[in-house]
């Protein structure tokens, strides 16, 4: 019904991906609830992220997370695939925010532990479900409802993220 003109030239398709198409594929949603789903969840766990690390640390992770989910992706599923959404990044910025919080002040490793509890119940379901790759074919390209791999990848490109930046040293002295 909301469907804008152009907008399928923006989504991954694996056959003959676009380079520009691995980011802009996690701003596309197929409906309204893929949509909603995650811009509950980015609202959740982005002010998370930007809380701790800032505003333009939360827009780099959300585009490195989900580009990284998209290249994945792109490498591990079939070529008729098609990827779209901003799972992926939606699942690095879980992992981000779960990873940024940690420290021994009570109240974070509370928050650490609920979110930690979530991050990882989410991340096994996907790790489970990520064996049924392959689905029924419309266009000559796979409908999966959900991309289980740019899940887990996401959350690895967070984990990644978050390792990287710890080596880099810190100006101040309390860290």
């Amino acid at each position: 019904m909301a469907q804008v003109r152009g907008i399928k030239n923006l989504y991954l398709y694996h056959n003959f991906p676009e380079w520009y198409q691995f980011l802009t594929a996690t701003f596309c949603h197929a409906n309204w609830n893929h949509l909603s789903s995650n811009l509950f969840f980015l609202y959740i766990f982005g002010k998370l992220v930007e809380e701790e690390e800032g505003n333009f640390a939360l827009w780099l992770s959300y585009i490195l997370t989900g580009v990284g989910a998209n290249l994945v992706s792109w490498l591990v599923l079939p070529r008729n695939a098609v990827s779209v959404g901003a799972s992926g990044a939606v699942f690095g910025l879980f992992t981000i925010s779960v990873l940024v919080k940690m420290s021994w002040d009570w109240r974070k490793i509370l928050e650490v532990l609920i979110l930690g509890q979530f991050v990882i119940e989410k991340v096994m379901d996907a790790a489970q479900a990520s064996t049924a790759l392959s689905g029924p074919f419309r266009g000559g390209h796979a409908l999966q409802s959900i991309n289980h791999i740019a899940h887990l990848s996401g959350a690895l490109v967070g984990v990644l993220l978050v390792w990287l930046l710890r080596k880099v040293p810190s100006d101040s002295p309390d860290q």
